[in-house]
C-alpha cells in the first residue's frame, strides 16, 4: 500500500487542529506503532526513500537536491542516517518519527549497506530510542 502521499503530508502538515473534545486520548504515533507496514529495511527504502533518493540511491536534482546516497562517506557515522531519519532536514520530513525504533535501524542498515556503501557495523533498536 502507498502511503507516501499520506505520510509526508502528515509530517510537514501536521494533524488538523481538534477542539478539546475532540483530542485523541492517545497519541497519533506511538513509538511503538508504525505508519508503515514493511517489515525489512529494503521494503522501507522502496516505500519511503525511494521516491526521492531513486531506487539506485544515486540522489536526484530538479525541483530540489536529493542527496546520493550511493558511496557516502557521511553514512560511516551511524548516528548521522538516524538523527536525519528522525529529524528530518531541508526539504526531508522527519519520517523515522512515524516508525518504529526496529524500523528506522532496519532502513538505516539497509542504506549503509547497498548503494556502494559497507558500514558493517549494525545499528540496533536500541540504539535508535535514545535519539528520539
Amino acid at each position: 500500500m502507498r502511503r507516501v502521499a499520506f505520510v509526508f503530508a502528515l509530517a510537514c502538515v501536521g494533524a488538523p487542529a481538534l477542539a478539546e473534545d475532540d483530542a485523541p486520548s492517545t497519541p497519533i504515533f506511538s513509538r511503538s506503532d508504525s505508519a508503515f507496514d514493511e517489515q525489512s529495511g529494503k521494503q522501507l527504502y522502496a516505500e519511503v526513500c525511494q521516491d526521492c533518493h531513486m531506487a539506485n540511491g544515486k540522489g536526484a536534482a530538479g525541483a530540489g537536491k536529493y542527496p546520493n546516497l550511493s558511496g557516502n562517506q557521511k553514512l560511516e557515522a551511524a548516528g548521522y542516517p538516524m538523527s536525519l531519519i528522525l529529524q528530518g532536514r531541508n526539504g526531508m520530513p522527519p519520517v523515522g518519527k512515524m516508525m518504529t525504533d526496529a524500523q528506522v535501524a532496519m532502513i538505516v542498515n539497509y542504506v549503509r549497506t547497498h548503494f556502494g556503501n559497507a558500514y558493517a557495523d549494525p545499528v540496533k533498536p536500541e540504539d535508535v530510542k535514545p535519539l528520539r
